[in-house]
């Protein structure tokens, strides 16, 4: 059985009315790991996770879904 991960990053950096340059920098990270995480080609870390759901005032659960 294959988990599949899907996020809501660019849709909560788009309400916040933020760049990806933006929100890479209010969490720590180069654009290209927004630009990866947004087009789902890369899993975080959880504590990348955490960084990015703060910098986008949500929680893990609501910004990223699982499916199996």
């Amino acid at each position: 059985m294959q988990i599949v991960m899907t996020n809501n990053i660019k849709e909560f950096r788009i309400k916040l009315g933020i760049t990806q340059d933006d929100l890479a920098q209010i969490a720590k990270v180069r654009r290209e790991t927004i630009v990866f995480l947004e087009q789902g080609k890369y899993n975080p870390s959880l504590n990348l996770a955490h960084s990015v759901a703060l910098a986008l005032k949500t929680t893990i659960d609501k910004l990223f879904n699982f499916e199996d």
